[in-house]
């Protein structure tokens, strides 16, 4: 053999070493792809199906959440079962990537809100159903494990609560007060008045109205509500299932006054700075005429639902048993759901609803509470200025406003004809005097019913009976 041969040889061999490597390295790398692609399935997602209410009613909304690692999130559909019905949902055709990508990742979270009830889900009844959540797991052309099922089983309620209407003679008058005394089933969660956009809820006043379901209920007709038609009775349950009953046997209109505040520079330079001290956060808009009207708007929708808050918080009793008084010896100088019109060099540059009486006298007249109560506000409050307020239950609550100085404090227990205070000319005050506020729930209402012993005795201690020793 000629060494040339041999040379060859041994060079074939050198280099037929890294092929044969090159070769096996791609056939390994090619059976775990293969593995892969047939092995390779998703984990199970997990799934989580919230409920917003302990059951289910016309429209109970439902938030579901899937969570899938590896390959991610598989088709899902969320279904309601109850007996043999089975009734789709919603539902997500997403595809995990393919198995043959191993480098490709899918989406791994999905989050839904729907809704479920018998407002949309015909045939639906009482008793149970099951809410199913199904998602499926990435699978390969080998392997196809089962779906993930994740179940929650409701009661389904389709009826609402009973209500029965107990009072009788309900008379509203726009801008005053009414009381009505009825009864609700065992399945209410909540009850009372619907007025206009404004509600009223009934209470158990123990000791006034039987405990078996039967509520009492003040409330407000607001001094802009049109219509007897916006005034209903009405019942819930805790899944949102909904009675209306209407109840009223008359409605009175009463068209509001109209009037015009002239401002002057003097008296604005006078208020706004006094005001602005005790506004925290508060910042000028440019001019003194700005000031006070970002007060008159703004500030007066800021501390009318503090007013609300306050009287929100107002405990189920009656602690008073007598009318209600004014502050004697004085002149009104403006009367209640008065439309005043605001004008500065002869121009109207705003409108607000005066929602309260203007009581004056001497200087620092003595100021007395209008019933027995509990104080529940002793302190500076934006355009009334000093204020006190008492809560006379059932969220009748009376407010003290622009006085010059406090006689109680906060949680202190006043009685009928206490003095309270001193009238002066803090907040939003041209003149020594009192504004005198009567607020249901944070609603103004009209002081005048309240001040009348008769309409206290008919309109209210008529319904309540003897569990109530009302004393005219």
């Amino acid at each position: 053999m000629k060494s040339t041969d041999l040379y060859v040889g041994e060079t074939r061999k050198r280099s037929a070493g890294p092929l044969r490597l090159v070769l096996l390295l791609v056939l390994l790398v090619a059976l775990a792809w293969v593995a892969v692609a047939t092995l390779r399935v998703g984990p199970a997602p997990e799934i989580a199906v919230e409920p917003a209410l302990p059951g289910i009613g016309p429209a109970t909304p439902v938030a579901v959440t899937l969570e899938a690692g590896g390959r991610g999130l598989g088709p899902w559909r969320v279904e309601l079962v109850q007996g043999d019905a089975v009734t789709p949902v919603a539902q997500n055709e997403v595809e995990p990537p393919s198995a043959w990508k191993p480098w490709a990742s899918g989406s791994h979270r999905a989050e839904t809100e729907i809704e479920v009830g018998h407002a949309s889900i015909r045939g639906l009844r009482q008793g149970e159903a099951t809410l199913r959540v199904v998602a499926e797991r990435a699978s390969t052309w080998l392997r196809h494990p089962d779906p993930a099922v994740a179940e929650v089983t409701l009661p389904v309620r389709v009826t609402p609560p009973s209500i029965e209407l107990l009072s009788s003679q309900h008379y509203a008058v726009q801008g005053g007060a009414e009381a009505v005394v009825y009864r609700v089933g065992a399945a209410a969660a909540e009850s009372g008045v619907r007025s206009g956009e404004a509600f009223f809820p009934g209470v158990q006043v123990d000791g006034v109205v039987d405990g078996d379901g039967e509520r009492v209920a003040l409330f407000a007709v607001p001094y802009d509500l049109g219509s007897a038609d916006e005034i209903r009775l009405v019942v819930a349950d805790d899944v949102g299932n909904r009675a209306e009953l209407p109840f009223l046997d008359g409605f009175t209109p009463r068209p509001y006054a109209e009037g015009t505040i002239g401002l002057d520079d003097a008296f604005m330079a006078r208020v706004v700075p006094a005001i602005a001290d005790r506004t925290p956060g508060f910042q000028t808009r440019g001019s003194v005429l700005e000031d006070y009207l970002w007060i008159n708007r703004e500030l007066r929708e800021q501390n009318r639902a503090q007013v609300a808050e306050l009287c929100a918080a107002s405990p189920p009793e009656i602690p008073w048993n007598r009318p209600f008084v004014a502050m004697p010896n004085a002149a009104v100088m403006s009367s209640f759901a008065t439309r005043r019109t605001y004008t500065h060099g002869g121009e109207p540059v705003d409108e607000q609803f005066h929602l309260g009486y203007d009581l004056a006298s001497v200087k620092q007249a003595e100021v007395p509470a209008a019933n027995a109560g509990r104080v529940v506000y002793a302190d500076y409050l934006g355009i009334y200025g000093n204020v006190v307020m008492v809560d006379h239950g059932l969220g009748l609550v009376s407010l003290y406003g622009h006085l010059s100085s406090m006689a109680v404090a906060v949680g202190d227990g006043v009685e009928r004809g206490q003095t309270v205070g001193r009238t002066g000319v803090t907040g939003l005050s041209g003149g020594d005097h009192l504004h005198f506020g009567l607020f249901l729930r944070g609603h103004a209402v009209d002081p005048r019913q309240w001040w009348d012993g008769s309409w206290i005795e008919n309109r209210v201690a008529a319904k309540l009976g003897d569990g109530w020793a009302y004393e005219q």
